[in-house]
């Protein structure tokens, strides 16, 4: 194997992220539907929307250990193939516990990919390019949200939601055998030494920058989940016209995240453009809150701005959590900063929806607080050195 295989790495790992990123992310094109079939409550749509993550939170960590040990191949195909059969089933409920308790299982077994892809990501690739290549392995939330915003609609329209969670699941194995087919390890990776696999947790630094970065998910979660919601319960648009604009907003996400991450590798640091981008996302939640009423010309474009700034960050954070623990522990580190993510992932939807249950402009107000938080948090972390990983 060359160099030149760390291109077919990246985009196995990319396939396989937007296959789980497609249900995580996706089911918010779907929410209109999934609350009339199942006669949810608004609370009860953002537990459904939030159930992968609530399952994410008890695996991300100990996938990142087990990739850590045994490589991400293993990792990768054992837990997506697993999670697509569990997806698939979840279809085939008609009552919120079961679904909810399925798609959390799928959550939990899908959430291999989430550190295990990025590990691979990191071990094959040098730090004037890991910016850009984890930058598009990141693209994979947003390629995955744009093709689920696209096309669950039509498929509930011919089969009901049955029908795509089925084909989200059937996503998950075809990203699961690929993964399989085709991940290497790095021909230079040094294994990690016995007896030390939880030393990123010990690392004040990275707590600070997982919870600093999970603030940044109030705004995220807010567009990316509540979009379709918000659009056609409060401003009256057909939820395929609600999903067009997420499916637009996905799309635009994809070019946000590999252009921060390609600028981040230009300046050489992440944290510092982190927290750019996190005062930014704050102050663009605001006026979207301010214009909830607005008419819709107004409205949606500052929405769709809102919503790409609040997908370009992620990849920035998983770019710093690597380095800053080496490609050795790689697979722990971002094991743990997901972790975090999870954490906040399943708590805000459901938050959210209770606000906005009240009132959006509130809602959508109150979510501008986490990325502002989470910036000035982010001033206690010092740039990692980017060369501290060993990648080929």
């Amino acid at each position: 194997m060359t160099d030149r295989y760390r291109w077919v790495i990246l985009a196995a790992g990319t396939t396989a992220q937007t296959a789980f990123s497609a249900m995580t992310i996706g089911l918010a094109a779907i929410a209109p539907q999934l609350r009339a079939e199942y006669h949810l409550s608004l609370a009860e749509t953002g537990l459904v929307l939030g159930a992968a993550a609530l399952g994410m939170i008890l695996t991300l960590l100990p996938w990142g250990l087990l990739a850590d040990r045994i490589g991400e191949r293993a990792v990768i195909a054992l837990g997506l193939v697993s999670g697509g059969v569990v997806l698939a089933a979840a279809g085939r409920t008609t009552t919120i516990g079961p679904l909810v308790a399925l798609l959390a299982l799928s959550g939990a077994l899908g959430a291999s990919v989430n550190a295990a892809s990025g590990r691979a990501v990191m071990g094959w690739f040098a730090e004037q390019e890991r910016g850009l290549a984890l930058g598009i392995r990141q693209a994979a939330v947003p390629i995955g949200g744009a093709l689920a915003a696209a096309t669950l609609p039509w498929l509930v329209s011919a089969g009901g939601t049955k029908l795509a969670l089925a084909a989200l699941g059937l996503g998950f194995v075809l990203g699961g055998v690929l993964a399989g087919a085709l991940v290497r390890e790095p021909p230079t990776r040094r294994a990690p030494a016995r007896g030390d696999d939880h030393e990123p947790l010990r690392d004040p630094r990275m707590w600070v920058l997982a919870g600093g970065s999970a603030l940044y998910l109030t705004a995220q979660i807010a567009t990316m989940s509540f979009v379709v919601l918000f659009l056609h319960l409060h401003r009256g648009l057909s939820t395929h016209s609600a999903a067009a604009v997420l499916a637009v907003t996905n799309i635009l996400g994809i070019g946000a995240r590999i252009g921060v991450g390609t600028w981040s590798d230009r300046l050489g640091v992440r944290v510092a453009p982190l927290r750019l981008v996190g005062l930014v996302l704050a102050a663009a939640m605001i006026v979207t809150a301010a214009l909830v009423d607005a008419p819709l010309a107004v409205l949606v474009p500052v929405l769709v701005v809102a919503t790409v700034l609040g997908l370009s960050w992620n990849g920035l954070a998983f770019t710093a959590a690597a380095e800053r623990a080496g490609a050795a522990r790689a697979g722990a580190a971002l094991g743990f900063q997901q972790t975090t993510l999870a954490v906040f992932t399943a708590i805000i939807p459901p938050a959210f929806a209770a606000v906005a249950g009240a009132s959006w402009r509130v809602a959508f107000a109150l979510a501008a607080l986490g990325p502002l938080a989470g910036a000035l948090a982010l001033r206690r972390v010092p740039e990692a050195s980017a060369s501290s990983g060993v990648a080929v």
